[in-house]
C-alpha cells in the first residue's frame, strides 16, 4: 500500500488515519499532510471530537524516516525536517478540539510524541514506546517538552538516556502516557467509540475551554519547538549521526 493521511468526518467525530509503508515511519510529505488534516478538522464546525490513529497492524509510527534523514545534507533542510514533527504537535496542542490517540502498536520517537500530544491516549498491550534519537546521536529535542509535560522530567529523561531500549505499554501508562491499556485492538476500539460519541454530544465551548487549561504554559512552543528543530537539523549533519543511521538501516 502506499502512503497515505485521510480523514472522514461522522456523528460529530472526526477520525485521521495516517499510514506509510515503512513502519508508519514519517517523511516530511507525510508530516506535511498530517497537520493539514488535524488543522482542518479542527476548524470545521462539524467536528466535536477528534481521534488519531495510524493504519496498519503492527508499529504505530516509528518516527522520522531514515530514508530521508540520511538525504539531509544541509542544515536549513534538516531544520525544515524536524519542524514537521514541530507542527504536528503544535497543531494538536492549539487545536480547540479534544483529541483522542489510538496507538495499537509500537511507538518510536516522533510516534511517542505524538502519543504525548494527544488529550487522551488508548492504546494496546502491544504499543511499548522507544525514543531511540540518542541512539542515532541526534536527542528528542522536538518532542521532548511534550514527553516532558506529559510524564514528567524523570521519566523523560529514563526515556531518552537509555535510547535501545522498549518500554512496556504498562509502564507508559504508570507514568501517565496512556490513560487506558487493552488486550486487544477489538477491545481498545470499542472503548474508544463509547467516549468519542459521549465527547461528541458533549459542550463545545467547555471542551475547548478544558483543552485551554491543559495546555497552559504552552503559548512559547511555536518558537521553542522550532529553535529545538534547528538543534536536531545541526546534529543530523554530523559524521557519528551519519554513520549511526547507515548502520542502523543495514542492520
Amino acid at each position: 500500500m502506499n502512503a497515505y493521511v485521510k480523514s472522514t468526518i461522522q456523528k460529530g467525530i472526526g477520525t485521521i488515519e495516517f499510514f506509510h509503508p515503512q513502519s508508519n515511519s514519517m517523511p516530511s510529505s507525510q508530516l506535511i499532510n498530517l497537520v493539514e488534516e488535524i488543522n482542518s478538522l479542527s476548524k470545521n464546525d462539524e467536528v466535536k471530537v477528534i481521534i488519531l490513529k495510524s493504519g496498519g497492524e503492527k508499529a504505530f509510527c516509528a518516527g522520522a524516516s531514515f530514508d530521508e534523514l540520511i538525504s539531509i545534507k544541509d542544515f536549513e533542510t534538516g531544520k525544515t525536517f524536524f519542524s514537521g514533527f514541530a507542527n504536528v504537535i503544535n497543531a494538536m496542542r492549539k487545536s480547540a478540539k479534544l483529541i483522542i490517540a489510538r496507538i495499537h502498536g509500537k511507538a518510536v520517537g516522533g510516534g511517542v510524541g505524538i502519543a504525548c500530544a494527544a488529550d487522551y491516549t488508548f492504546a494496546t498491550e502491544n504499543a511499548s514506546v522507544k525514543l531511540s534519537e540518542l541512539a542515532v546521536g541526534i536527542g528528542p529535542f522536538v518532542i521532548g517538552p511534550v514527553v516532558e509535560k506529559k510524564i514528567g522530567t524523570s521519566s523523560f529523561a529514563q526515556l531518552a538516556i537509555n535510547a535501545t531500549e522498549f518500554y512496556s505499554a504498562e509502564w507508559a501508562q504508570e507514568k501517565s502516557m496512556y490513560q487506558d491499556v487493552y488486550e486487544t485492538p477489538e477491545e481498545m476500539d470499542a472503548e474508544i467509540q463509547i467516549l468519542a460519541e459521549k465527547l461528541a454530544s458533549s459542550n463545545p465551548e467547555a471542551m475547548s475551554q478544558l483543552k485551554e487549561i491543559f495546555w497552559k504554559g504552552t503559548e512559547n512552543w511555536d518558537d521553542l519547538l522550532s529553535e529545538r528543530a534547528g538543534i536536531s537539523g545541526n546534529l543530523v549533519l554530523s559524521d557519528f549521526t551519519v554513520n549511526a543511521i547507515n548502520q542502523f538501516k543495514n542492520k
